[in-house]
């Protein structure tokens, strides 16, 4: 008689005493949690033996199981070495994951808004344990990601596996390529910094190209949720990272995954008759299955790969983050992210619509299509000299074309402009310029010139004397000086944005008596006087008779203001470049009444006492 109402373990216990009824029951639980395989399969699959129960219970969790009917139940022993693979597919798969897990923990200290975005940043930073850490290790991952997967397609094409049956395998590979690139862009903004915000803005107008004019002006505002990036923009952004474009990643990732089962992984060339495809076709003497030796080889790889990530991310690797995002300041060298610089390159090429539209997708276009204009039988190297070549000249061109994207290609910059924006600015992928971190009671008020570090006290004392007139001069609207217009500011100022205010609202600070040594207390603003110094010596070329001078007025009681003035002649020009005397020397370009003419750069920034900032 049943103990309860029912048949229940206790009914086994009395039958076949406590022992045997728990070792049955976890063996059930494990063979149904493994869907197959029970406790003596596991051990003997452990243990390198072969199996002892028929049919092979290890092939049964492939047609049984939600996960592993994702995975060939067994492999060819030529695919299970570095070689052809070198591990690129099971590492692209292996980054799906990782950083769906790490974008997770990262999302709930995060909040998509232009008014807290940033703040949520630091806080990741400096409050939340080990958020540094994991933001690293998701930003790292996001670049590796979209590496390893252009890396695992060039594998493919050079091995030729992307041949019939494999093409739309290769097609499949191809879109979670593109949403790879376009997940990694999409997360770029949500920082919400300088770097994410221009880079973004890059990426945003590349889109506005699209033809014709109102398609591309509407994909434009459908991306930003307006005229410019703001709280609907990174809103969207956020979306696009989280939701959709996961959602086609992991879709195509299954339909990849489904026609490799079907096909099988190609083999290397050399082990194939050419024109025969024999990689479902595996014998028996060379079957390795999944449980255990690949099974334990992948577990072995996520632990290797992921302590590499930890490695890097302690001691050699931490994700950028600048100065909060500003729609009015436009910093020195934005470029596009790095997966995206052969298109900026393209783009000083010529029209933005060919370039930065219809080229891609040529390129794209042309990729998508290759297996089926590629029907030549054979997949060994010195049978594919044409595609190889093919593939090799695309790299090179690509290569070329990133070069070419970088911010110091094809765009000049004036000397005095990056001067003042390395000193006052962060450049790209730095925390602060070199005046920032100077402790805030060294920002001794003052009038400090580079000419005082020369040695030349004569010299300093002709400059101090004739700019000390001059800024003594009231302001009334007439000319003081000869102007260096920037071309952003209003060009009927006379002077660059700054200096008016130097000359006017700070003149009692800023009097006759002109300008004075640094002070024995402030040892770092006289370092960033050198360094001020040596810059612009070494623009001498364009900066000629340039000297530099840093200002500092008390702005309010615990705020200071830092000018940076750049003063130097003009020269004439002759054909794009200066005009040169016998001697070899610039000739000075003159104003009406035969005195050279002087030009200004200056900018600004305000330090408060509150503040900190570490160098870069």
């Amino acid at each position: 008689m049943s103990v309860l109402p029912f048949p229940s373990f206790l009914d086994d216990v009395k039958e076949k005493g406590l022992k045997k009824a728990v070792f049955e029951l976890v063996d059930e639980s494990v063979e149904r949690f493994t869907a197959g395989l029970n406790i003596q399969d596991i051990r003997e699959a452990m243990r390198g033996e072969p199996a002892s129960r028929k049919p092979n219970p290890r092939l049964q969790p492939h047609a049984d199981g939600f996960w592993l009917h994702m995975r060939p139940s067994y492999f060819h022993a030529d695919m299970t070495g570095l070689y052809p693979e070198f591990r690129l597919g099971w590492l692209s798969t292996y980054l799906v994951f990782f950083e769906t897990i790490t974008g997770i923990l990262l999302m709930v200290w995060y909040t998509p808004s232009p008014d807290v975005a940033y703040t949520n940043m630091l806080a990741m930073l400096s409050n939340v344990p080990m958020g540094q850490l994991v933001r690293d290790m998701h930003r790292l991952g996001a670049e590796a990601m979209v590496l390893i997967v252009s890396l695992h397609m060039a594998r493919t094409f050079f091995t030729g596996s992307y041949k019939k049956p494999r093409q739309f395998t290769w097609f499949s590979g191809l879109l979670l390529l593109a949403i790879t690139g376009f997940l990694s862009f999409s997360g770029y903004l949500l920082p919400w910094d300088q770097l994410a915000l221009w880079a973004v803005t890059i990426g945003a107008s590349m889109i506005e190209a699209t033809p014709p004019q109102i398609v591309g002006n509407n994909l434009n505002l459908l991306l930003r949720g307006g005229p410019d990036i703001g709280a609907n923009g990174i809103l969207r952004f956020y979306l696009l990272h989280v939701l959709a474009l996961p959602a086609l990643l992991f879709v195509f990732t299954g339909v990849h995954y489904y026609k490799v089962i079907v096909h099988g992984h190609s083999l290397p060339p050399k082990k194939e008759n050419i024109g025969e495809d024999t990689a479902k076709r595996v014998p028996l003497d060379k079957r390795v299955y999944f449980t255990p030796d690949v099974l334990t080889s992948e577990i072995m790889w996520i632990g290797v790969t992921t302590l590499i990530f930890v490695i890097l991310c302690i001691w050699f690797y931490h994700a950028p983050l600048e100065l909060h995002a500003d729609p009015q300041v436009t910093p020195l060298g934005t470029t596009a992210p790095w997966y995206f610089l052969w298109i900026q390159g393209a783009l000083k090429l010529g029209d933005k619509v060919f370039f930065g539209i219809i080229f891609p997708t040529i390129i794209l276009g042309v990729l998508a299509v290759w297996p089926y204009l590629d029907v030549t039988p054979s997949r060994r190297f010195a049978d594919r000299r044409f595609a190889i070549t093919f593939f090799l000249a695309l790299i090179s061109f690509i290569t070329c074309l990133s070069y070419m994207g970088l911010s110091k290609f094809g765009v000049e910059t004036s000397p005095d402009t990056e001067i003042l924006h390395e000193l006052l600015f962060p450049p790209q992928h730095e925390h602060v310029g070199a005046l920032l971190p100077i402790p805030y009671d060294q920002l001794v008020p003052g009038m400090y010139i580079t000419r005082q570090i020369e040695g030349d006290p004569t010299d300093a004392a002709n400059i101090v004397t004739a700019f000390s007139q001059e800024i003594a001069q009231p302001y009334d609207g007439t000319i003081i000086s000869p102007a260096y217009t920037t071309g952003v500011a209003n060009a009927k100022k006379t002077v660059a944005d700054g200096l008016l205010d130097v000359l006017t609202d700070q003149k009692l600070a800023v009097s006759a008596t002109g300008f004075k040594p640094v002070p024995s207390d402030a040892p770092e603003l006289l370092k960033v006087l050198h360094i001020f110094d040596d810059d612009v010596e070494a623009n001498t070329g364009y900066l000629v008779n340039g000297w530099g001078a840093i200002i500092i007025t008390q702005n309010q009681n615990n705020l200071k203001r830092a000018d940076l003035v750049i003063s130097w002649n003009e020269v004439q020009v002759e054909g794009g470049k200066p005009k040169l005397d016998a001697n070899g020397k610039p000739i000075l370009a003159l104003d009406p009444n035969g005195k050279p003419i002087v030009l200004y750069k200056t900018d600004h920034v305000f330090i408060h006492k509150d503040s900190l900032y570490f160098p870069g």
